[in-house]
This record gives structure tokens, sequence and C-alpha cells, in this order.
């Protein structure tokens, strides 16, 4: 699975537990908006993470 950030975004938009993750990342390690989508995404998305599945049915063909 690979880290796209447009799908990283859209993923943290439509989770209100993803944003309050992003802020708080952000604000713990004094991160800019960029480097904290993608340490989520390697804490709570890759490698089976939590929100694996969310992730990739976002890159499934809509119909």
């Amino acid at each position: 699975m690979k880290y796209l950030k447009p799908q990283m975004k859209q993923l943290v938009k439509e989770n209100e537990e993803l944003q309050l993750r992003l802020k708080e990342l952000m604000k713990e390690h004094n991160l800019e908006k960029n480097f904290a989508l993608k340490a989520l995404y390697h804490a709570e998305v890759a490698d089976g993470g939590k929100f694996q599945f969310a992730y990739q049915a976002l890159d499934l063909p809509k119909r």
C-alpha cells in the first residue's frame, strides 16, 4: 500500500477521530500538516492499521 496525500486528506476529512489525532500530532510534535498527515498514515493506516480498509476503499472506482 502506498501513501497518497489526496487520499489521506480525504480519509481525515471524513473521520472525526483522525481529525483530532492529526491536530494532536501537529501540536505535540510541532509538525506541519503535511508531515503530520504522513505520520498519521504510518501510525493509523499502513500495515494493518485501524483505518487501513477505509483508506483502501477510497482507492476503489466510484460507480
